[in-house]
């Protein structure tokens, strides 16, 4: 048994297909398939079930898979501390970032972060908080961004920032007079929301639960973008709740529609997130360090309420 047959097992529980494992795994079909059946004759079980299509594992498949993910793990926390002990910060590092704080976070931090670490191979994403956690727990990415908490027993959060919402409200809006706003004035009917998938978007929800319950069924407009939203509030179809660092590049004509909300102001947790075998840790420390130090500049505020995003079953 070896970590290149494991590697090739996990490959193929993946994709269900023995060709497109291979490809992936830059060997020929042939050959991955050659090293897997000498697995099995080896174990005298079959991992696949290859009479389906697509391929399914056995149910002893299923246990091997669980196990093999594991040791092909900690066989790579061996070059990890071969890193550490040579001080050596570098190599590929997979992060994903929800759709919400890309924009606004990685122009914050990534110049400096490639600067400080050249020898880092970063490869960055965007992806829904749903897909970033099945990437982390199948060993795809290293670690992401995402609004917390998750409540997810094999990921571990590290908060780095909490960012307030803001309210962005037009002109003729009822609420447009008010110098601040509080909770208990916001009413999700006349509230554009993000679409479907964003947790902004369910953290806007459950922070209007606190008034009133949300009904799927009334009338509203979605949007993918927060620009959108803005010029659908300019038109007079409602308000929207912005993050904060998305206000700070909106145009200055804008400006004079966001209302900041009265003390405690609720806001998001956002966090580096990283599955807990806690590999290339390193690398996410360093990438913390670098987060931390440019956000706590642009985010003066303290007084915070946190607003979970709805946990969807």
């Amino acid at each position: 048994m070896t970590i290149t047959q494991l590697q090739y097992v996990l490959a193929v529980a993946e994709y269900q297909n023995f060709t497109h494992a291979a490809e992936k795994s830059f060997v020929t079909q042939p050959t991955l398939s050659m090293q897997i059946q000498k697995l099995e004759d080896e174990l005298d079980v079959l991992i696949f079930d290859r009479s389906k299509k697509p391929i399914q594992l056995t149910a002893v498949g299923e246990k091997i898979v669980e196990q093999a993910r594991n040791i092909v793990n900690e066989s790579y926390r061996i070059q990890d501390i071969v890193d550490q002990e040579k001080g050596y910060i570098g190599g590929e590092y997979r992060l994903g970032i929800i759709p919400t704080i890309m924009p606004t976070l990685l122009p914050l931090f990534l110049k400096n972060f490639v600067k400080k670490y050249p020898k880092v191979n970063l490869k960055i994403e965007e992806q829904n908080t749903e897909n970033l956690i099945e990437k982390l727990e199948e060993g795809h990415l290293d670690a992401a961004i995402a609004a917390t908490p998750l409540e997810n027993d094999h990921i571990i959060e590290r908060a780095l920032y909490y960012e307030p919402f803001v309210a962005y409200i037009p002109e003729n809006h009822r609420l447009n007079k008010l110098k601040k706003v509080s909770i208990s004035d916001l009413d999700i009917d006349d509230i554009l929301l993000l679409e479907d998938g964003h947790c902004f978007r369910d953290g806007v929800i459950n922070l209007c639960k606190a008034k009133k319950v949300y009904n799927d069924d009334h009338f509203q407009l979605e949007s993918g973008s927060f620009e959108t939203m803005m010029k659908l509030a300019d038109e007079g179809l409602g308000m929207t709740l912005l993050p904060y660092l998305h206000t700070m590049d909106i145009r200055e004509k804008q400006k004079r529609h966001l209302r900041y909300f009265e003390e405690p102001s609720p806001a998001r947790e956002v966090s580096l997130i990283f599955h807990k075998s806690e590999l290339k840790m390193h690398i996410t420390e360093a990438l913390k360090d670098t987060i931390s130090a440019v956000v706590r500049g642009a985010i003066a505020f303290q007084n915070v309420k946190i607003v979970s995003p709805i946990q969807k079953k």
